[in-house]
């Protein structure tokens, strides 16, 4: 049997608390409402119902702020899908302990039908498809034309379908998802990522002639809440 280090056990425990539930916070909850309502109005402005979510850098909370961005969608009561598009790292499967071990590589591959790898109603209107095994060559898997199709047949089946990705700062995976998707919305953590860290990233993204839907700031302390106006919450910005 494998032992687990307590400060790592402690850690798996921390990540866990940090996705939202009904004991979260209401200043954390309304926060990402705020987002999920501008990202609505932007999602159907671009007649596109997908949105990735990426940071610059690892350790920013991106994974746990998409998890909470999505469930959050899911409680408007749509069908909402988050995918874990990060195929050199399964992000979300560790965040929410699925059991489930294949996901979208295995999908691409067509090693696996979409409905054996996806886990239904992890929250109520919340499916998620976990990265999968980690493949040789995720970057042309990602640009393959099994992807697109992939991505084609879950807009046909869901109101809104959230990405995690891999920070933009990190690999170019996540440029990659450019055509399928209404645009980015940048993870920005308090005191960790600098105002050089959001210029290149930016600046990544508009090369793409990609959008920026806005930024969500995480991290945040209640002291942080009080230099913001009501309906941002410290938390989402429009670009």
């Amino acid at each position: 049997m494998k032992l687990i280090s307590k400060k790592k056990r402690q850690a798996s425990v921390e990540k866990t608390k940090n996705i939202i539930n009904n004991d979260s916070k209401f200043a954390i909850v309304e926060g990402y409402k705020s987002a999920r309502t501008s990202l609505v109005f932007s999602l159907v402005a671009e007649n596109n119902p997908c949105v990735a979510v990426t940071s610059w850098s690892k350790g920013e909370g991106k994974s746990t702020a998409t998890v909470n961005l999505a469930i959050s969608f899911a409680k408007m009561g749509k069908n909402v899908l988050l995918i874990d598009t990060d195929l050199r790292r399964p992000n979300v499967h560790n965040l929410l302990k699925l059991k489930n071990t294949s996901g979208l590589s295995e999908v691409i591959g067509q090693f696996i039908d979409f409905e054996d790898a996806v886990n239904r109603s992890v929250v109520p209107c919340l499916d998620v498809l976990t990265s999968g095994a980690i493949p040789p060559n995720p970057s042309e898997l990602i640009a393959s034309s099994s992807f697109g199709s992939f991505m084609n047949m879950v807009k046909n089946q869901y109101d809104y379908i959230i990405l995690d990705t891999p920070p933009v700062g990190v690999v170019t995976d996540t440029l990659l998802l450019k055509d399928h998707i209404a645009g980015y919305v940048l993870i920005v953590r308090e005191k960790s990522t600098t105002h050089g860290d959001i210029e290149k990233a930016v600046q990544e993204i508009e090369l793409t002639d990609s959008k920026i839907l806005g930024f969500l700031k995480v991290g945040c302390s209640l002291h942080d809440h009080k230099k913001y106006n009501k309906n941002n919450y410290g938390y989402y910005k429009y670009y």
